[in-house]
C-alpha cells in the first residue's frame, strides 16, 4: 500500500525519517537552494563562528553560511536530503561544513554549545515545539544567538495549501515568552510579511514569526 496523502498522514508520521526521506526522494528538488530570507537579514551582522542549523534540508541556509566563513554542523532527519546537500555544497566551502543525521523529537545537544542556532521552519506540535527549542537554546554558547523563524497563524488564511494543524503555527509573541530574560536578551520577535510563490506558481503574501535572541 502507498503512503496516504499528506493532508491524511497521522501528524507524528511528519517528524520520522522515512517520511522525509521518500518526500525529498520523490523529486530531484524541493526547496529553491537559497538561503531563506529571514536568515539573510539578520545574521549578515555577525561574525562568522561557530554555528548549528538545525532541520538543514537540502543544504541552502548551511551552504551560505559556509560560503560566508561560518563553521557548520547541519542537522536533519532525512539521510536523502543531507546526502543532496553535501552533493551540492560549494567547493569552496564544503569542508566548513559536518553534515549530521538527527532526529529532533529525541535530539540533544549533548554539551556542544554554537555562537549562532539557526532553526528555519522546524514546525512540531506545541508541547513538542517547546522541547525541542528548548533543547536548540540550550545549544547556544554564552553571548551567541538564537534565530528561529516559524510561519506565522496567519498563513492559515493566505491559501498557501499548509496542510499542518494549527497547533503547529506560532507567533513571534508565542516564541519570545518562552524566554527567561535573565537569560536572554530579545533582539527581534516579530510578524514580518514577505511573497512567497505557491507550487501554480503564483506569489501570496505570508508573514513569517521571527525570533532573534542573545543569551547572555
Amino acid at each position: 500500500m502507498g503512503r496516504m496523502n499528506d493532508h491524511e498522514a497521522p501528524v507524528d508520521e511528519r517528524f520520522t525519517a522515512a517520511y522525509w526521506d521518500e518526500r525529498y526522494g520523490s523529486t530531484e528538488r524541493v526547496w529553491s537552494g537559497a538561503p531563506n530570507p529571514q536568515l539573510v537579514a539578520e545574521v549578515s551582522d555577525l561574525r562568522p563562528g561557530t554555528v548549528l542549523d538545525a532541520g538543514c534540508g537540502e543544504g541552502g541556509d548551511a551552504h551560505w553560511l559556509a560560503a560566508r566563513g561560518w563553521q557548520v554542523t547541519a542537522l536533519d532527519v532525512s539521510a536523502v536530503a543531507l546526502d543532496r546537500a553535501a552533493a551540492h555544497a560549494p567547493t569552496d566551502a564544503a569542508d566548513r561544513i559536518r553534515w549530521q543525521q538527527a532526529d529532533f523529537t529525541t535530539w540533544e545537544p549533548g554539551g556542544a554549545t554554537f555562537d549562532l542556532v539557526n532553526a528555519q521552519f522546524l514546525h512540531f506540535p506545541s508541547a513538542l515545539r517547546e522541547r525541542v527549542y528548548a533543547r536548540l537554546a540550550d545549544a547556544v554558547a554564552p553571548g551567541g544567538t538564537l534565530l528561529i523563524v516559524a510561519h506565522d497563524p496567519s498563513e492559515l488564511h493566505t491559501g498557501m495549501g499548509h496542510d499542518h494543524p494549527e497547533d503547529m503555527f506560532v507567533t513571534a509573541t508565542q516564541l519570545a515568552g518562552g524566554f527567561d530574560p535573565a537569560r536572554w536578551e530579545v533582539l527581534v520577535a516579530e510578524s514580518r510579511p514577505r511573497l512567497a510563490r505557491v507550487p501554480d506558481g503564483r506569489e501570496v503574501p505570508v508573514s513569517d514569526a521571527v525570533l532573534r535572541a542573545r543569551r547572555r
